[in-house]
């Protein structure tokens, strides 16, 4: 008894039967020898013992049936025009292929027959050729079932690459079209931009209030490249304004700019940068006389060349002591002085030891200067006269652009809290504002030091 989960094979239908019957009945006449039998009606009447010659010659005239016989008796079983024939099988042979240059068609299934191998099994007559045995003409049909493959893929690979082409001269056209359209948009670009900027080298602001055209997409990198450009040659016709002794500032203050733009709010760009205050009678008036005497002994003594900065800070150490200074910037040194003992000088940092300098992004005025031997600097500065102007974007650009011109980088940290290196031990310095603080002032807390700056 079958289980209920047991799988079994379904008969087979009515149309499978037939299709494999059909499928046998192929194969077994394919590997047989055929043999044509022709069926004669010997009367109209359907009466046996009744032979009707007329009708029988007729019929067998019809039939063909002596062309047969003699046939049959020369012993050729097949039987086609030189046309015909050529037409059906010359892609079998790369002489007839696709047309051949032969005298004639008959020399053409000749050499097509020779090719193939069989001219022992075929005769040659006036308009047609006959084979002998019909495995001939199925090695024949074979031969060229094969090749209608190979025939079929080259139509397919023509057809496609026609295709290919045409798609090409089209894209090909339009692309032309588009090229030539670009080149008139760029041509009416600059037209414009030189109509518009006619005569800018006579104009007071040098072209500055011109609106610049709408260029096409493709020229969108170009038209800031020409910006670019337009920029520095307007930039170059001011500052041949500006006279010589200035120079150094506007460079400073564009130093400063590129450093601190957008992380500081003042940077006091529009006043004059002094640079050495110490030596300044409106900041010092007690102590300049005091101070001029010690930078000509330092300048004698480290034969440096230009004062880049000075001024009075307020300094801590790693032992939390919070003493007044002032520093002395050189193109050579770094000096830390005490003001009370006539700017006597208590540490000297050469400039290719500074590895950076770090500001906060607050109003105040800490400056940390970093070093290779991780003993950093760290002041606050300050002004007598006038009290609380900033001087830290001033510093930042004299030293940048004094580290610029001798091709070497400073590098400048904007944080808060500002991290730091006291003797190798790390510390960070914060600041914070408070309402009731008279001066700047540093504390001593658990990562570091507070910063304390008057409040508005």
């Amino acid at each position: 008894q079958l289980s209920i989960t047991e799988v079994t094979k379904r008969p087979l239908t009515a149309a499978t039967l037939f299709k494999n019957s059909m499928i046998a009945l192929v194969d077994n006449l394919a590997s047989k020898e055929p043999y044509y039998v022709r069926c004669i009606k010997p009367n109209d009447k359907k009466s046996p013992q009744i032979f009707d010659d007329e009708r029988c010659r007729h019929q067998v005239e019809y039939l063909g049936l002596l062309e047969n016989v003699r046939v049959r008796r020369a012993g050729f079983a097949f039987r086609q025009t030189y046309e015909k024939f050529l037409h059906r099988y010359k892609m079998i042979s790369e002489f007839t292929w696709p047309n051949h240059d032969l005298p004639s068609d008959k020399e053409a299934v000749k050499k097509l027959i020779e090719r193939c191998g069989f001219q022992d099994d075929v005769a040659y007559g006036k308009s047609k050729i006959f084979i002998r045995t019909p495995r001939t003409l199925f090695t024949l049909e074979e031969l060229r079932a094969q090749m209608l493959v190979r025939v079929v893929l080259f139509l397919q690979k023509v057809w496609r690459g026609t295709l290919a082409r045409m798609r090409y001269k089209r894209t090909k056209a339009a692309l032309t079209i588009i090229r030539y359209y670009r080149r008139y948009k760029v041509k009416s670009y600059i037209h414009e931009v030189a109509r518009r900027f006619h005569g800018v080298k006579n104009m007071r602001d040098y072209g500055k209030h011109v609106k610049w055209p709408t260029p096409p997409k493709v020229l969108r990198r170009f038209e800031e490249a020409l910006q670019s450009i337009f920029n520095r040659w307007r930039a170059s016709q001011l500052i041949k304004t500006i006279p010589a002794s200035d120079l150094p500032q506007v460079r400073a203050k564009v130093a400063a700019m590129e450093m601190l733009k957008g992380q500081r709010a003042d940077l006091g760009l529009q006043r004059a940068w002094e640079g050495n205050y110490l030596a300044s009678k409106p900041d010092t008036p007690q102590t300049s006389g005091t101070f001029v005497p010690v930078a000509n002994e330092l300048k004698r003594k480290d034969k440096y060349m230009n004062v880049l900065f000075s001024c009075h800070v307020r300094k801590v150490n790693r032992f939390s002591k919070v003493e007044d200074r002032a520093i002395f910037v050189t193109d050579r040194h770094l000096y830390k002085m005490d003001p009370t003992k006539q700017y006597k000088v208590m540490k000297t940092i050469p400039l290719y030891n500074l590895t950076g300098l770090s500001v906060s992004n607050g109003k105040d005025q800490l400056v940390v200067f970093h070093t290779k031997d991780n003993k950093d600097l760290i002041v606050c500065l300050f002004s007598k006269q006038p009290t609380h102007e900033s001087r830290i974007g001033e510093l930042v650009g004299v030293l940048v652009n004094h580290f610029k011109s001798e091709k070497r980088h400073l590098q400048v940290n904007v944080t808060n809290p500002v991290q730091c290196s006291l003797h190798g031990k790390k510390c960070t310095v914060s600041v914070e504002t408070r309402l009731n603080q008279p001066q700047p002032d540093f504390t001593k807390n658990r990562s570091g030091f507070i910063l304390s700056v008057p409040g508005n």
